[in-house]
């Protein structure tokens, strides 16, 4: 587990740098919509969770876990959306499932950072609010990903955009990099579903005409 190398004089975890690794391949995969999107996932949660306990940082290790559960679940979600005959079909959210998701995440912040606050062996050493927001909200847009909505990456750009002073303050340096590199990726992810969408609800107009 503290396997690493030296670059610029920081430690650099093996589990940490392959871990993101497969994390950004994750995106890369869910842009194509491929069933390899969790077993990666699940792999590169593991290799997370090992990084997270050896930098002292339980509320990503937790994250890591909870990662696990849902490659699992988004993994019979796609299995029984690509049995439709024109495969796994993206779409927006509804209004409903937007109130649902948004609801989930600012309560499931709350609840979180009161227990990242209350439980001292969590060793939550910089912002519980902020910790928890990335604990809710990765798992909330994972769900969101699990069920093939196009605003699960916007959700991912709100968690980027706190992961990355936090993966700094923690010393996982390469996480925070990686957390960079995710925010190009979803914004391109975002637009190629997004795209997709778009093309497909065109498609019966065309025929029309």
């Amino acid at each position: 587990m503290n396997a690493g190398f030296s670059l610029f004089g920081e430690h650099i975890l093996w589990t940490d740098l392959i871990g993101n690794i497969a994390s950004l391949a994750v995106v890369w995969l869910a842009m194509r919509k491929t069933m390899w999107t969790w077993p990666v996932q699940f792999v590169g949660a593991l290799l997370l969770l090992a990084a997270s306990l050896h930098a002292h940082v339980p509320g990503n290790a937790l994250k890591q876990l909870l990662f696990c559960v849902l490659a699992v679940y988004g993994w019979v979600a796609w299995t029984r959306g690509n049995r439709d005959a024109q495969g796994l079909l993206v779409r927006p959210a509804t209004a409903r499932e937007r109130l649902v998701l948004l609801s989930g995440l600012v309560l499931g912040t709350v609840v979180v950072a009161e227990l990242f606050v209350h439980l001292p062996w969590l060793h939550i050493a910089w912002s519980p609010w902020v910790n928890a927001y990335i604990f809710v909200g990765s798992a909330v847009a994972t769900f969101a990903q699990s069920r093939a909505l196009v605003d699960f990456w916007i959700i991912w750009m709100l968690v980027d955009a706190a992961g990355v002073p936090l993966a700094f303050k923690s010393g996982l340096y390469v996480s925070g990099a990686v957390y960079g590199a995710f925010f190009v990726l979803v914004l391109l992810g975002f637009n190629r579903w997004r795209r997709e969408y778009r093309l497909r609800q065109a498609e019966p107009t065309t025929a029309t005409a």
